[in-house]
């Protein structure tokens, strides 16, 4: 047992520290720390934009990218929040933005409409989920009496 914890610890550990976003001509290229990654090319990210999600610990901040997929992805290291800083995020991200409209079309970039995940905070999630789960408990009730 206490091999496997160890075993597991260490896989968690090489991943998070190959977990990365590294920006360069051909494009963005993130790794969540297995294999080589994978590279969006310039062409193919339409938006760059930062989410942002309060959690009881404080608001995190984290850069992502939408592809022409619509797929939104995060950024791997270009995340900032209470526990885990980053100094430079601002710069950072500002970086990566600089380098896209540098390398694309504005024709090219669109901004994606807002999802509902975009708009629900998990804390109201949450508080949807239980009333949804309190309802069907109840209506199971009553159609057993």
């Amino acid at each position: 047992m206490s091999g496997t914890l160890l075993l597991l610890s260490g896989v968690s550990f090489l991943r998070m520290r190959r977990s990365g976003t590294t920006v360069g001509a051909d494009g963005i290229t993130i790794n969540w720390g297995i294999g080589h990654g994978r590279t969006h090319p310039w062409n193919q990210i339409q938006w760059i934009d930062i989410r942002e999600t309060r959690t009881d610990s404080g608001t995190v901040h984290t850069a992502r990218i939408t592809p022409t997929s619509g797929w939104r992805r995060a950024l791997p290291a270009l995340s900032h929040s209470n526990l885990y800083p980053l100094p430079d995020f601002d710069t950072d991200v500002q970086r990566v933005i600089n380098q896209w409209e540098l390398n694309t079309d504005p024709a090219t970039r669109i901004q994606p409409t807002k999802r509902p995940r975009d708009r629900i905070t998990p804390q109201t999630l949450g508080v949807i989920l239980g009333l949804v789960i309190t309802a069907v408990i109840a209506l199971v009730i009553l159609a057993q009496n």
